[in-house]
């Protein structure tokens, strides 16, 4: 006889016929962007020596930050991607990168000269 592979996550015994085991979700939700405090700041490390935009602190799920990642590569016209929680556009484009971020609604913070 195979096993029953039911989801029973940290329940162990119920007496009630028509109990429902319930999974917590952890995904993340997003919060609006008026209450979004992100930071923007330029890199160099490990990247050969070329500049890099970083945007850190965005709160939601991974697609809205690869929505933003997407817009703000077409807004400044480079590459760039979403990773490690963090967004990154190529050269730098910190003050084009703030400013449509302020646009947005979004307190914005530079990090770094």
């Amino acid at each position: 006889m195979g096993k029953s592979k039911k989801n029973r996550v940290n329940v162990v015994y119920s007496t009630n016929p028509n109990f429902e085991f319930e999974v917590d979700s952890d995904d993340e939700t997003s919060i609006p962007f008026n209450l979004q405090k992100l930071y923007v700041s330029i890199d160099r490390k490990n990247r050969g020596g070329k500049s890099v935009t970083l945007v850190e602190g965005f709160i939601g799920n991974d697609e809205d930050a690869k929505d933003l990642a997407k817009k703000l590569k077409q807004l400044c016209g480079v590459g760039g991607g979403f990773k490690n929680s963090e967004i990154y556009i190529q050269g730098d484009q910190k003050n084009k990168v703030a400013s449509f971020l302020q646009k947005l609604g979004a307190v914005v913070k530079l990090k770094g000269g």
